[in-house]
């Protein structure tokens, strides 16, 4: 054989291996994740607000302060992970520094507006002054599922003879449609 047949012969069997059908395999491989363990319960961050108000052509200070409480039941999240619920502490306070009205709240205190699983899986949150309407302060609450943007607005007022109503927001756009009249 001559040296150009012999390398014709090599060059078409290297195309034709390195060309060839690779082997397929039935095998699926997939990476085992390891799901993470609890840590320590999760605990939310002290929180504290003070606001000057006009309410009904007098000053007042309205202060709201949260606080994680460990006597509180906690609750888990799908994981297993625990989390410490809130106690939120309202304070109204005339200009003279007299206290008009003091109330502390629980996720009890929001339980005819939550469901099973609000009861069982959320903590209370929030709690924000939102304005004054007429005789009344009105607050913004909710209750989340923690470490989520899951949770249930609720609307809490506070009247001038310190009566507290507790009631759902059912003003929220969870829609996303513009709701302003034509």
């Amino acid at each position: 054989m001559n040296y150009k047949a012999l390398l014709s012969i090599i060059c078409v069997s290297l195309l034709t291996v390195s060309c060839g059908k690779k082997k397929q395999h039935d095998d699926i491989i997939v990476q085992q994740v390891e799901t993470p363990k609890p840590l320590a319960p999760i605990r939310m961050q002290d929180y504290r607000d003070v606001k000057d108000i006009l309410w009904l052509g007098k000053q007042y200070q309205v202060e709201v302060s949260r606080i994680a409480n460990d006597s509180l039941p906690m609750v888990k999240d799908e994981l297993g992970q625990q989390f410490v619920d809130n106690r939120i502490t309202l304070r109204i306070i005339r200009s003279d520094g007299s206290v008009f009205c003091t109330k502390t709240f629980t996720k009890a205190a929001f339980d005819k507006c939550l469901n099973d699983d609000y009861r069982k899986t959320g903590i209370l949150e929030g709690f924000v002054f939102d304005k004054v309407d007429g005789s009344q302060l009105l607050f913004a609450a909710s209750v989340c599922h923690p470490q989520t943007d899951e949770y249930i607005p609720m609307i809490v007022s506070v009247s001038n003879f310190g009566d507290v109503d507790i009631r759902l927001d059912g003003s929220m756009d969870t829609t996303g449609e513009d709701k302003a009249e034509n």
